[in-house]
């Protein structure tokens, strides 16, 4: 299986690296994975433009995501861990080879992009820095592989 994350931006702190390295490490011996980041859109000091924003980002995120598209938005699914895992284990039973979830930027995600997704998953109600979520999905997606081989990691 390969797995995507597409996101806007880049990560400058150190310690959001070097989690999303040791989760990536884990992650080689279950599937292909990789960060694809597309670059922040300027955004008005006025605020006026961000539907503008969230389309460009948009359409630089639909140029790199293929396969089965996730998107991560509050109004998603509010599913558990082990419910990840039934999905992952189930787009893979269905033959979907490759999985992009998406993360936009600082003001989420455009209608281009929640338009064309397959799937949209939201880890509640919270908002979370674009970076942090990085961390945080690809953590869950190393839980979801370990809870398919019935790992003790997940507790």
């Amino acid at each position: 299986m390969n797995i995507k994350i597409v996101c806007v931006g880049k990560i400058k702190e150190s310690y959001f690296k070097d989690a999303i390295k040791e989760y990536e490490k884990r992650l080689s011996r279950f599937c292909k994975f990789e960060i694809i980041e597309v670059n922040e859109e300027l955004i008005d000091p006025n605020l006026k433009n961000l539907d503008v924003v969230k389309e460009k980002e948009g359409e630089r995120i639909l140029q790199k995501a293929q396969g089965y598209l996730i998107a991560l938005a509050i109004n998603g699914n509010n599913i558990s861990s082990e419910d990840h895992a039934k999905k992952i284990n189930e787009l893979s039973i269905r033959g979907i080879s490759t999985i992009t979830y998406i993360i936009g930027g600082s003001y989420g995600l455009g209608k281009n992009v929640l338009d064309k997704v397959d799937y949209s998953l939201s880890f509640g109600k919270l908002t979370y820095p674009h970076q942090l979520m990085r961390v945080v999905l690809t953590e869950q997606i190393y839980r979801a592989y370990t809870i398919l081989e019935g790992s003790s990691y997940h507790k």
